[in-house]
């Protein structure tokens, strides 16, 4: 089958134009060798089927980041008969000279200007056929996210015959070809040819998405929006929606109701032996507990969140996010691109780890995980502990304080004592749209599509190790030797059985202090200091086998360490300083 590789910037629409080809079918999956995602689809374009590769983002060919260096392999490696290069209409100056670039390494392309909705909109006029001449090559202008202008670059790709099929490598020197003199003259052609194809007017548009764009960006405005668009987005929709009304129907009338009475029958019925009914059924049984945690309660969660992740992502305002937080970002050893995993980890720091691939450096990835592991909440977990603190907003503004203090801290701590330069950041900004519907459901379903590749079998692994622990006496021995840090916070013996607990799954551990507290166990001062911990608290077995899956197990386990003394030491001085100073909250 033969090939079509999509490259061009971040944020051009590389994605859409893949999804508008190949329809909802794609298969993502990390290129070999790397931990870099690459999604594969298929199409058909008149009689001939085509496997279409949507490639990481490239600025470049010389492979500064891993994301270039796939897609430079991609092209080398896979042999496309055409590679469309997407780029952004309204900046063709600035985009052309990576399209000169792959010309003169004799890769076959046709080069697509994507968002010319927005380019006309600006008063700009691309003569395309103009444009063909000086390059060489077929230029289609499309709007990808309507869909406009696609059939007309289908007909492109069928009736294309490049010069020379790929029967080898194409040759990327990184020598004297890439010196700042062969970079100048290729930007000044690129001048030269946009000079050329483009004219423009005045536009009669008012600029009110100009005009929003700014204002999103700017600290002084973007900050409140920020903290408007997570409340209403992040604690109302998924906390509220998602972790309260989905999960309590899906878990007590679904699960309870139907399916663990039915599944319990079954397995007593057919499986006789008992240590294996435990397994399957028993109170931390695959089913009743890993299949219930992953269908009942994550799933709703987690759909929820891509649901408003997807809205916010297809409205252009992620990029703007990135931003308007870049420079606070980078004290802490961060870029603005950092932003996304991190927002993601308040829907599931597990997936949101694995998203910290498209960071640009091993440095940078390293930080993000361990503030994810440490300092960021699923939204399971924050929405018990907002409920166990509800009421007293006192209590409330100690916990979040610690928690933003505690994240602050250490990113600073841990970017000035990694080795490795302080990350660049260089992004694409797209226009501002109205989300359309089709992209969200799409985005979302593919994305609830891996949740069950990549963290099912994390629960049901999970479940296993519960249920070894319960068999083996290992619980009784891991609690008994918690109950010693959880005295020196001042908290009673039955919490070592909630931060046990919270290790296999942090809300439900966050339940266990429910309970406690429900029983009139914890007094409120105790209740913070144990919320506190909690939350600092070890990563999930999920999340701790995707730290090792993605770091390594030296890392991955270096960071467990860290953070197990790290949380109890935190919940020591918290707990100290209350008792300090007789504040009672």
């Amino acid at each position: 089958m033969e090939k079509i590789a999509i490259v061009g910037s971040p944020n051009v629409g590389k994605s859409v134009l893949f999804n508008a080809l190949t329809g909802s079918y794609a298969v993502v999956s990390n290129y070999p060798g790397t931990t870099v995602e690459v999604s594969r689809g298929k199409t058909r374009i008149g009689i001939q089927e085509y496997e279409v590769i949507d490639t990481p983002g490239m600025y470049s060919v010389s492979s500064i980041t891993e994301e270039e260096k796939v897609a430079r392999s991609i092209l080398t490696d896979e042999h496309p008969r055409v590679v469309l290069h997407v780029i952004d209409a309204k900046n063709l100056e600035r985009m052309l000279p990576l399209t000169l670039h792959l010309l003169e390494a004799g890769v076959p392309v046709i080069l697509v200007l994507n968002i010319m909705d927005e380019a006309k909109r600006l008063g700009m006029t691309i003569d395309i056929e103009r444009l063909e001449k000086e390059l060489g090559i077929p230029v289609a202008g499309i709007v990808a996210i309507t869909g406009a202008g696609v059939d007309i670059l289908r007909n492109k790709i069928k009736e294309y015959t490049p010069g020379k099929i790929f029967t080898h490598k194409p040759k990327f020197n990184e020598s004297e070809e890439f010196n700042y003199n062969i970079i100048l003259k290729r930007q000044e052609h690129a001048t030269q040819i946009a000079k050329l194809i483009t004219s423009h007017k005045e536009s009669s548009k008012t600029g009110i998405k100009e005009h929003l764009s700014r204002i999103l960006m700017n600290p002084l405005t973007g900050g409140p929006i920020l903290l408007l668009v997570l409340y209403y987005g992040l604690y109302k929709f998924v906390g509220n929606f998602g972790a309260g009304f989905l999960v309590d129907f899906l878990e007590n009338r679904v699960f309870a109701g139907y399916v663990n009475p039915f599944a319990i029958k079954w397995v007593q019925y057919f499986v006789h032996i008992h240590i294996l009914q435990d397994l399957l059924v028993g109170e931390y049984g695959i089913i009743t507990l890993g299949a219930r945690y992953a269908f009942a309660i994550i799933l709703p969660i987690v759909a929820t969140f891509f649901f408003a992740f997807a809205i916010i992502e297809d409205s252009g305002y992620l990029p703007r996010l990135a931003m308007l937080v870049d420079q606070f970002f980078k004290k802490i050893g961060l870029s603005g691109r950092a932003v996304i995993p991190l927002v993601l980890g308040f829907g599931c720091s597990t997936m949101a780890t694995m998203v910290t691939r498209t960071l640009s450096t091993k440095r940078e990835r390293i930080i993000a995980t361990l503030l994810l592991a440490l300092a960021i909440p699923c939204s399971a977990q924050m929405g018990v502990i907002l409920a166990l603190l509800a009421g007293n907003p006192v209590a409330v503004s100690v916990w979040l304080g610690v928690i933003i203090f505690v994240f602050l801290v250490i990113g600073f701590l841990t970017s000035k004592l990694m080795p490795g330069e302080a990350p660049s950041f260089y992004m694409e900004i797209p226009p501002l749209r109205f989300p359309q519907m089709s992209n969200v459901l799409r985005k979302t379903f593919s994305r609830i599509m891996w949740y069950f590749k990549e963290i099912f079998p994390l629960f049901i692994f999970a479940s296993f190790l519960i249920w070894v622990g319960e068999i083996t006496g290992i619980f009784n021995v891991f609690v008994k030797i918690l109950q010693y840090p959880v005295s020196w916070l001042g908290l009673p013996d039955k919490t070592a059985v909630a931060f046990l607990f919270g290790f296999f799954r942090r809300d439900y551990g966050a339940a266990g202090l429910y309970d406690l507290k429900k029983a009139g166990i914890l007094s409120v001062n105790q209740l913070v200091v144990a919320c506190i911990t909690l939350t600092l608290f070890l990563p999930c077995v999920a999340q701790l086998l995707m730290n090792i899956k993605e770091r390594g197990i030296k890392t991955g386990i270096g960071m467990s360490v860290f953070i197990l003394f790290f949380s109890f030491s935190i919940g020591f001085l918290v707990n100290f300083l209350l008792n300090l100073f007789n504040i009672v909250l």
